[in-house]
């Protein structure tokens, strides 16, 4: 009997110390970790995945939602006086321009910057570019078979009536890409897109999957958009004309927070060469030399993306994007 007690009152002892140990990681001396972005989910459940194996002590939550919806999430927080985001991560440059101007980003430069390829950089470090976002021309292979190879190309009597361009004002892609090309090649080539019957079609996934349908020859599309439904078997063509639409992602922390240990350790992931990996292998470019993008399905190497990309004035789109947007809906719906 005694011997019996004696167990008992050991495992007492021993459970809660077996309990507290194999609990959450928010626990004892582990981190927390909060992200928001606008990247797709399987891509940033893999970054996740990949950061917590080689930092167990940190637990991490993200929130995945579009770059609007993100930005009235921190708006309402910053209002309320708790953000909860500590890592911000989204396609959409004009924003991460704001957010340093009001002094909610704080810099850091992490040690793998030094490797980064982009066509934008903060030089005090506030936001860094995590991934190149490309945009090309997706065709129908079933209805194109010489696809184009300059932006001349698509005013071809082969596209009367039957090139579509997302709505800028429902994706910030499209947006972006619509300013560029109007920076690079004026309002008069958003004329000529018109008289020859451009459409506007709606998000930047729906113009895919119309030009899958044949609703349309061909669109402007976003690179993983359409590699993801050409790996699964879509008649889908992808390719760049000479100026490329090239839109980088910056990731950034978030001023104030009180996890910034646990922010800059995922920062670092983010831009190492493993964490890069996992960017490739979404059918998307890199920002560095050193990760091989998939060149077979049709994508380049960031360093010949940075030389072929349209400029753009990031600061001057922030204060004219409703502009962009009206002039080019109102051009686009005259000519059809």
């Amino acid at each position: 009997m005694k011997k019996v007690l004696i167990v008992l009152i050991a495992l007492v002892l021993i459970l809660p110390s077996a309990v507290f140990a194999g609990g959450s990681k928010e626990s004892g001396n582990g981190m927390n970790l909060m992200i928001y972005t606008s990247m797709k989910e399987n891509l940033i459940s893999q970054i996740v995945d990949e950061f917590t194996e080689q930092h167990p002590e940190v637990s991490v939550d993200y929130y995945s939602a579009g770059a609007g919806k993100l930005m009235a999430k921190i708006a309402t927080e910053r209002q309320a006086g708790a953000v909860a985001c500590d890592v911000l991560w989204t396609s959409e440059v004009p924003d991460f321009i704001g957010l340093r101007d009001e002094g909610v980003l704080m810099p850091y430069k992490s040690p793998e910057r030094q490797y980064v390829v982009s066509t934008i950089d903060d030089p005090d470090g506030y936001f860094t570019a995590a991934r190149l976002g490309t945009l090309g021309i997706c065709y129908n292979t079933n209805l194109v078979k010489n696809p184009p190879k300059t932006w001349d190309d698509l005013l071809a009597p082969e596209y009367k009536n039957n090139f579509v361009i997302a709505n800028p004002a429902l994706s910030g892609t499209s947006m972006v890409s619509v300013a560029m090309i109007v920076e690079n090649l004026g309002w008069d080539y958003i004329q000529k897109l018109a008289d020859n019957g451009t459409r506007m079609g709606q998000g930047s996934g729906q113009v895919v999957d119309d030009t899958a349908a044949g609703d349309a020859y061909a669109c402007i599309a976003v690179d993983y958009i359409t590699l993801d439904k050409i790996a699964k078997g879509a008649t889908l063509g992808f390719t760049y004309t000479d100026s490329m639409l090239v839109i980088p992602s910056p990731v950034a922390i978030m001023a104030g927070t009180k996890n910034e240990e646990a922010a800059k350790l995922f920062v670092d992931f983010l831009l190492s060469k493993e964490g890069q990996e996992c960017v490739a292998a979404s059918y998307t470019l890199p920002v560095r030399e050193d990760v091989e993008p998939r060149l077979d399905m049709g994508l380049v190497h960031p360093d010949e993306a940075k030389e072929r990309a349209m400029s753009l004035d990031y600061n001057a789109l922030a204060d004219n994007k409703e502009e962009y947007i009206e002039r080019f809906t109102e051009i686009i719906q005259g000519g059809n």
